[in-house]
C-alpha cells in the first residue's frame, strides 16, 4: 500500500472515528439510557420504561428535593425520588411529609405514605453527603425506609426523561 492510499483511507475513516469517540464520551460521562425495573416508582415510571440518565447535571447543579435519581445500591441500579437532604430531619405523619418539623407539599402523584420518622433507621438528622430517597409507589418500594440513607457517591445521576414507551415520552420533573 503506498503512502497516498494510506492517507486517503485515514482521511475517509477519521470522521467516523471522531463520531464514535464523541458518542462513547457522551454515553460514559453525560447521558445514558437506563431501564426501570419494577413498580416502585409508579405512577411516575413503570416497569420496563426506558429513561435518560443525566450523569452531569447533578454534579453541576447539586441534588435537590424531589429529584428522581438512579442509585447504585448493592451493584443494582434503583430509581428513587430524593426526599431528604443532608442536615434535615424527615418524618411522614398522617400522609404528610415533614422536613425539620414543617409540612412540605409533594407536587407529584404517589401512593399513600405510612408514618415514618428518621429515628426509625437510627438518625436524628441526615448526615452530610447522604440522602433519604423513596419510591413514588410508597407501599411497594424498597427505599431509605428499609435500606437506609443513600451516599452521594452512589447517586449516578438524574432521570431527565422517559423515552420509552414512545406514547409516554415525557420530561421527568
Amino acid at each position: 500500500m503506498n503512502n497516498e492510499r494510506v492517507k486517503k483511507v485515514i482521511k475517509e475513516v477519521y470522521p467516523y472515528v471522531i463520531v464514535v469517540l464523541v458518542v462513547i464520551l457522551i454515553r460514559t460521562f453525560i447521558i445514558t439510557p437506563a431501564i426501570v425495573d419494577g413498580s416502585s416508582m409508579e405512577p411516575t415510571l413503570s416497569d420496563n420504561n426506558i429513561i435518560l440518565l443525566n450523569k452531569l447535571s447533578y454534579k453541576l447543579n447539586g441534588i435537590n428535593r424531589f429529584d428522581v435519581v438512579v442509585v447504585d445500591w448493592n451493584n443494582e441500579k434503583i430509581i428513587k425520588r430524593v426526599i431528604g437532604l443532608p442536615g434535615e430531619h424527615v418524618e411522614y405523619k398522617d400522609g404528610n411529609l415533614y422536613i425539620d418539623g414543617f409540612v412540605i407539599e409533594e407536587n407529584f402523584n404517589h401512593a399513600e405514605t405510612n408514618d415514618f420518622k428518621l429515628e426509625t433507621i437510627g438518625y436524628l438528622t441526615i448526615p452530610g453527603d447522604k440522602y433519604f430517597v423513596v419510591g413514588d409507589n410508597r407501599t411497594g418500594s424498597t427505599d431509605s425506609r428499609v435500606i437506609g440513607l443513600i451516599d452521594k457517591k452512589d447517586i449516578l445521576g438524574h432521570a431527565n426523561a422517559r423515552i420509552f414507551p414512545l406514547n409516554k415520552i415525557k420530561v421527568i420533573k
